[in-house]
């Protein structure tokens, strides 16, 4: 099987490449080729060095997507865009990127089984973005989409083009609508959810952290190891369960700040705590109080999805893969 990872150098793209280095057969079967695609050279574990290819490559540059389909690979990861914030920030590169990349990658794809078939499974990186005030208390599976940010905007026409392109048997898709992931390690990103993770991670590491919301913000939440494990579930399940709707909301954790920084007392100690310096950031503040905070994710659930059930064990995940178990 050729599998085929755009987004490759991304934190989620390095760990599900890393989970077919260190787990063979991570999908269900033989990986017998892989390609690795980003805007930058991805790295290639060296366990994997005999079947990889990296590739640096812009999907949203013309003729990016045709290239690549052209390999035709029998399962595409698509995790290739540009984050919430910086799409609210730049309209011209939230469009280009997180719309027309995704486009381009979907009509190339038509293209190719137009010549001879060719259907492959492609997982596509959703959000939650896509929902938009008023909310239930709980977001069901019937929730209608109307986001409120230019990010969650293009994912949701994405999602609508996934299931037209599905239902025509173009290819087999499934949209992974992704929680925020914490603890996200390495170095704050332009997200607007970076504080999440932020609060956390750099205590631990012995830093200070900035604190833009209250601690009364509620959000839905799973780790990066659940991230992956999203991807590698919707690869290799029956997606003939699925139905015409193709685009799932994953299980997570609903939680306060408040209740993040409780957790982290526990697992850390006060010490950990005191390095949070609360300065309020109206335009963050802004940009959160139009997610949603909770989730009733059942239809996933049922179909095999998993995620923690509380944030002492997302901090415990972050210290074993990241900290080497110790903090």
């Amino acid at each position: 099987m050729h599998v085929m990872v755009i987004g490759a150098a991304g934190m989620i793209g390095r760990k599900l490449v890393e989970k077919f280095a260190l787990e063979a057969g991570a999908l269900g079967y033989d990986i017998g080729k892989l390609t690795l695609v980003d805007v930058i050279e991805p790295p290639v574990p060296p366990l994997l060095s005999a079947i990889a290819t990296p590739l640096a490559l812009d999907l949203s540059k013309d003729g990016a997507a045709e290239k690549l389909v052209a390999l035709r690979p029998g399962v595409i990861f698509h995790l290739a865009a540009i984050v919430s914030g910086e799409a609210e920030a730049d309209f011209d590169k939230g469009y280009q990127v997180n719309l027309d990349g995704t486009r381009a990658l979907f009509e190339a794809i038509r293209q190719e089984g137009l010549r001879e078939p060719y259907i492959p499974r492609l997982i596509f990186a959703s959000s939650i973005a896509v929902f938009g005030q008023p909310f239930p208390d709980k977001i069901g599976d019937t929730f209608f989409t109307t986001p409120l940010t230019s990010y969650g905007t293009q994912k949701a026409i994405c999602e609508l083009l996934l299931a037209d392109y599905s239902r025509r048997d173009i290819f087999d898709g499934v949209g992974i609508r992704l929680p925020t992931i914490c603890v996200r390690p390495g170095k704050p990103n332009k997200a607007a959810s970076g504080f999440f993770s932020n609060i956390l991670r750099e205590p631990l590491a012995g830093q200070e952290a900035v604190l833009p919301v209250d601690e009364d913000v509620r959000h839905w939440f799973a780790s990066p190891r659940s991230a992956v494990g999203f991807f590698v579930h919707a690869a290799r399940m029956d997606t003939s369960l699925i139905g015409p709707r193709r685009n799932l909301t994953m299980p997570g954790l609903s939680a306060l700040v408040g209740e993040e920084i409780e957790a982290l007392r526990r697992v850390a100690g006060e010490k950990a705590v005191k390095l949070i310096r609360r300065k309020p950031d109206p335009v963050i503040r802004s940009i959160v109080s139009g997610w949603p905070t909770d989730f009733d994710a059942r239809r996933a659930s049922e179909l095999g999805f998993k995620a923690e059930t509380n944030f002492d064990e997302i901090i415990r995940i972050h210290i074993e893969d990241e900290l080497g178990g110790q903090i």
